[in-house]
């Protein structure tokens, strides 16, 4: 039987809030006190901190992981007529970027092991319209940056990294976001370094698409009334900018506490019906989630429910399946891995300052689950391997 546990939710950002509260709101209050609430002080300082960080040259605080995604592939003049290589499973977010553009999304499937985009499958999508890749580091795990970067050098593409989950995440000894010619990362509230609203950042090594990603972002001005192209309003609030300033100090303690949770669950799941996740070779996940696969995946979604386990589920329609995506032309069956998967996958509780004790209630509500149900031992669904 399991111990009683009160209600365990999925992310908890007031105990993150908590954790450094008298932090933020001395940032918070000396950026209302400057008053500089438009591309501020505390804007240019987080761009040299965040790029430094990700072990690149350059930081353009941007509106959102979109936005970053967007304006990387504007400022390399992507657009009608060109094609964009992504994975099938990843978040909308990352197909909208290419479709804004004006771009098309050519999907390929995910890797059976690591959830992130098949290198396999890269080179037998390429044609002569394709400008540009775009890996997703998943979950928090680094893509097979290596082989992407070995089809995209062979054949002269772009590589912007789609990190918006992986903060902080190493492939090697690189961080995600210095590899690939760009990359954009998302600080939604619930990230591993999240703002207090929705936030972003493009990083890179390149000084010009920084420039121009720089102009793009506020109305296509380097200059006030001075406008050198058609731009947009995508820029990162000063308030936000301080926020994360904060937090960055601590990304790295609280993505080790990530670590460590994980290794908790995957130690006590080994006992149960389910599988757990793995990583790649070379990568160092920064468990953005942490994600299960059951072969019963709804009937445990709703035992952990009912048990007041608060679960997620990342992501239940592949793109290739979305009513936006329906003029792509894909049909089911298509990317059999990521449909499979969809069907499979159950996101657990995962945040910084979750307990011990909530994640050892999550694992025996999960052996409670196999016990009072019809008990299957799981072989990975592609490689046969028992979970």
């Amino acid at each position: 039987m399991t111990v009683a546990h009160s209600k365990i939710q999925f992310v908890d950002l007031h105990a993150q809030y908590e954790s450094v509260s008298a932090e933020l709101d001395a940032a918070v209050l000396n950026t209302m006190r400057r008053g500089d609430y438009i591309l501020g002080e505390s804007v240019n300082r987080f761009e040299e901190e965040w790029a430094a960080y990700c072990q690149a040259s350059h930081g353009v605080g941007l509106d959102s992981g979109l936005s970053a995604l967007e304006l990387a592939l504007r400022a390399n003049d992507i657009g009608p007529g060109d094609e964009v290589i992504t994975v099938a499973n990843t978040f909308v977010a990352t197909v909208l970027a290419i479709s804004h553009c004006g771009a098309t999304p050519v999907l390929v499937d995910c890797d059976p092991t690591t959830y992130n985009i098949d290198v396999r499958q890269i080179e037998s999508a390429i044609t002569p319209r394709t400008a540009a890749i775009i890996p997703v580091h998943l979950y928090g795990q680094p893509a097979d940056m290596d082989g992407v970067m070995d089809i995209a050098n062979r054949h002269g593409l772009l590589v912007i990294e789609d990190a918006c989950q992986a903060h902080g995440a190493y492939y090697g000894e690189r961080r995600v976001g210095s590899i690939g010619h760009a990359a954009a990362f998302s600080f939604y509230p619930a990230k591993n370094l999240g703002a207090a609203g929705d936030a972003g950042a493009l990083v890179t090594n390149d000084a010009g698409m920084a420039a121009k990603v720089r102009t793009l972002r506020n109305y296509g001005s380097r200059e006030k009334y001075t406008h050198i192209v058609q731009g947009y309003n995508r820029r990162l609030d000063t308030l936000q900018a301080s926020v994360l300033r904060v937090k960055l100090k601590h990304l790295d303690a609280w993505n080790t506490s990530r670590t460590s949770h994980a290794q908790r669950y995957s130690g006590q799941l080994a006992r149960t019906s389910v599988l757990t996740p793995a990583e790649g070779s070379k990568c160092s996940s920064v468990w953005h989630l942490y994600v299960i696969q059951s072969d019963r995946r709804d009937a445990l979604r709703r035992h952990l429910t009912e048990r007041g386990v608060s679960v997620g589920l990342h992501y239940p329609i592949p793109i290739h399946l979305q009513e936006a995506y329906r003029g792509l032309g894909y049909t089911y069956g298509q990317f059999p891995v990521s449909e499979m998967y969809a069907e499979r996958i159950l996101s657990l509780p995962m945040y910084a300052e979750l307990p011990e004790s909530a994640i050892d209630f999550v694992c025996q509500e999960i052996e409670e689950f196999d016990l009072i149900g019809d008990t299957v031992t799981l072989a990975h669904p592609m490689t046969g391997n028992a979970g």
